[in-house]
């Protein structure tokens, strides 16, 4: 798992995303009078218009048209197109580089406030009622931004504990009203609010009104998945203090890894690790990650299932680097380093895709002929279609071929609505090696 922490749990749309997503509604025909005014008396207030077709969530300025001088930062919307025609709801905030966030498209904006209560009911039932993840474990994501129709909260469920990641002034002025029905519908008792110290500011976000919510909240909670118990420490933890994100993929190495050696590459706090020892019967596990806080907090996992795994403090590229020259080969292999690519500018592209391919060349050379190598990416700005192609690169260099075998992501509770399919970040690569 991941040594450094996201930027986002799911990477918020940038400027450059605003283009229609296929499957969306076409823009209404032109009227007989294309140039004639249109008429916003009659517009439900307070309003925005977009100067744009398109059927997005995130709105940046350049797309946003007039608003009406009574909306207010926080406020929900009615949103109008550029012909005038209604098309949802959004949360307004003219100092935030998202200035509206579409939460609510045709029929469902016509709820008003009651949207949101819809939403979190909606949201909720998927995990715990459609899923039925509670039979699994006790730690997945329990609203997950723009997948559910909540741009701008996302929240993981934690054993007892919400922690809520807040990125919007809209979802900040409401959450403290929800947080009696969310602890409601997922049997919970205490909530963690974070906010990031930049992105507050920007939108206008003070923490010290989530003071008194996290001072009840404990700071170290146990949960359970597939079997392995961990413990999630929300002070020292990088985000959330555990990716919920990585669940199916951490049972699914299981599979590969019965008497078997393997190498965990940023493990972080030893999830795939301890899957690998206690699920899958693994021989011998090494585990590698730069953050000592992590690797601290791995032990405590390990200890708390008994297991026994080699932990190295070391940084992923020195240590692959060095094994490369002991001539050291594991069985299996898992990388799953932090996020290398932060913009679409192209320098700061090309020296995280470039990190991609040297850390995946690296970690490539140290399985074994017909090992199996699991590989992970978590940039968002990175297609899974280049990541493949970056991976496949890696390998040629090191005059190996890599058999894949399959291709995943993060597990059902990140689900991505069809018009915000850049939310899509977490990339799994599955493959033999040649």
């Amino acid at each position: 798992m991941r040594s450094m922490p996201r930027q986002k749990s799911q990477p918020e749309p940038s400027d450059d995303d605003v283009s229609t997503p296929a499957g969306a509604p076409p823009p209404p025909a032109a009227s007989a009078n294309p140039g004639a005014p249109v008429d916003r008396s009659q517009w439900a207030r307070p309003w925005a218009q977009l100067k744009y077709f398109t059927f997005q969530p995130a709105i940046f300025p350049r797309l946003l048209g007039q608003v009406s001088p009574d909306a207010r930062p926080g406020d929900l919307v009615t949103v109008y197109d550029k012909a005038g025609q209604r098309l949802g709801a959004g949360l307004y905030n003219p100092r935030a580089k998202i200035v509206l966030r579409v939460v609510a498209h045709g029929a469902e904006a016509e709820l008003g406030e009651a949207y949101f209560e819809r939403a979190i009911r909606r949201a909720v039932a998927l995990r715990r009622d459609v899923f039925k993840l509670d039979a699994d474990t006790d730690a997945y994501r329990l609203i997950g931004s723009d997948g559910d129709g909540l741009s701008g909260l996302a929240i993981d469920r934690y054993g007892d504990t919400l922690l809520c990641e807040v990125y919007s002034l809209g979802m900040a002025q409401r959450l403290p009203g929800w947080l009696p029905l969310l602890h409601k519908l997922a049997g919970t008792k205490f909530a963690r609010v974070q906010v990031d110290h930049d992105l507050g500011s920007l939108e206008g976000i003070k923490p010290s009104a989530f003071k008194e919510t996290n001072a009840a909240a404990p700071r170290l909670v146990k949960i359970r998945e597939h079997g392995v118990r961990y413990e999630v420490d929300f002070a020292e933890g990088h985000k959330t203090g555990f990716f919920c994100d990585q669940r199916e993929n951490r049972r699914a190495v299981a599979r590969f890894t019965r008497g078997a050696r393997v190498l965990d590459l940023c493990c972080y706090t030893g999830g795939f690790s301890l899957c690998a020892k206690v699920l899958g019967g693994a021989d011998e596990v090494t585990s590698v990650d730069l953050d000592e806080a992590a690797i601290a907090q791995a032990k405590r996992n390990a200890n708390l299932n008994q297991a026994r795994l080699k932990f190295v403090h070391a940084d992923a590229f020195a240590y692959a680097r060095q094994m490369q020259t002991n001539g050291g080969q594991w069985d299996v292999v898992v990388l799953d380093p932090p996020k290398f690519i932060f913009t679409r500018e192209a320098p700061g592209n090309h020296e995280g895709r470039k990190k991609y391919e040297d850390l995946n060349q690296l970690a490539i050379s140290l399985v074994k002929p017909g090992g199996v190598f699991v590989t992970c990416s978590c940039s968002g700005l990175l297609s899974l279609e280049d990541f493949e192609q970056h991976v496949i690169k890696a390998a040629h260099r090191q005059q190996r071929r890599l058999q894949f075998f399959d291709r995943t992501g993060p597990g059902a509770d990140h689900p991505v609505y069809s018009n915000c399919l850049e939310s899509r970040y977490l990339k799994v690569l599955w493959a033999r090696v040649i």
